[in-house]
């Protein structure tokens, strides 16, 4: 792929991610737009909605050969949590937009994002359950992956995370065996599930509507150079002229989602999240 072809790809993935998880069918829809507070249908939606965005916040990797679909290899060595998600492809049409003339927005909202991911915060009293209470510091992204892989996998599959409790309480003074930390996992995942991601759930929806509309504003002078009429047909018909270079066909089928998508707006309006939330955690 080129790189008109994966910022197609970069873009059309992003959004309809972001449409899977910040959408009416997850929230029970209301038409507040300021200070508000978005609620879960029931646990199934809020299960599905950390699952998906664990995928979201998760690197892009190649089992076996180039990473697929031409997108960029993630760093390895990197201090940032955010270049382990999808926002560092982002970050990469961003720093080089082609089918737009200016991301500052587009950047500024994924910034944001990352930043908020990326920032650590402390937990007073969490009960482990036969482990006691430990005070416990640790990343807003790690905390959603953990909650994320745990929901969907089963324990035979939850090494990782196993890993990252250890090390967790090994820095909050309280070092346990690879078995304590196994049988500590439902009780970290009730702890931040149930409560944290809960007070979470409305900025990181803010968020993520944000970057879907800073894409839709972003192609806003892409879609009218893009779309003609058909000759010959009704006014209903149309189709999209590709952007020069955009010839694969797997790009080609992105670029005419995206196009489709720009047409028919976000799924949400922008919204602003209750000061009370938003400072918790």
């Amino acid at each position: 792929m080129n790189e008109i072809e994966r910022e197609a790809i970069v873009l059309n993935t992003t959004w309809a991610m972001i449409d899977d998880m910040v959408n009416w069918a997850i929230f029970c829809k209301h038409d507040q737009r300021h200070e508000t507070n978005l609620m879960f249908h029931d646990t199934s939606h809020r299960r599905l909605f950390v699952i998906l965005l664990a995928d979201f916040l998760s690197p892009v990797r190649a089992y076996r050969g180039p990473v697929p679909l031409g997108l960029l290899p993630q760093p390895t060595n990197t201090p940032r949590y955010s270049d382990h998600t999808f926002l560092f492809q982002l970050r990469d049409v961003c720093a080089h937009p082609r089918l737009g003339s200016d991301a500052t927005d587009l950047s500024k909202a994924v910034e944001a994002f990352a930043a908020w991911l990326e920032t650590k915060f402390a937990t007073k009293g969490v009960n482990l359950g036969t482990l006691g209470t430990v005070d416990i510091t640790i990343s807003r992204y790690r905390y959603l992956r953990m909650c994320g892989d745990i929901a969907k996998h089963n324990p035979a599959r939850l090494e990782d995370n196993v890993k990252h409790l250890r090390r967790l309480l090994q820095n909050a003074g309280r070092p346990v065996s690879e078995d304590e930390a196994y049988l500590a996992l439902d009780d970290f995942f009730t702890w931040y599930y149930d409560d944290i991601l809960i007070v979470h759930s409305s900025s990181i929806a803010a968020f993520l509507n944000n970057i879907r509309w800073e894409i839709y504003e972003y192609l806003g002078a892409e879609y009218p150079r893009s779309w003609h009429h058909q000759p010959g047909l009704p006014a209903y018909f149309h189709g999209y002229r590709y952007p020069g270079g955009c010839d694969a066909p797997v790009a080609r089928a992105m670029y005419w989602d995206l196009m489709n998508r720009v047409r028919k707006t976000p799924y949400l309006q922008p919204f602003t999240v209750a000061p009370s939330l938003a400072s918790l955690y």
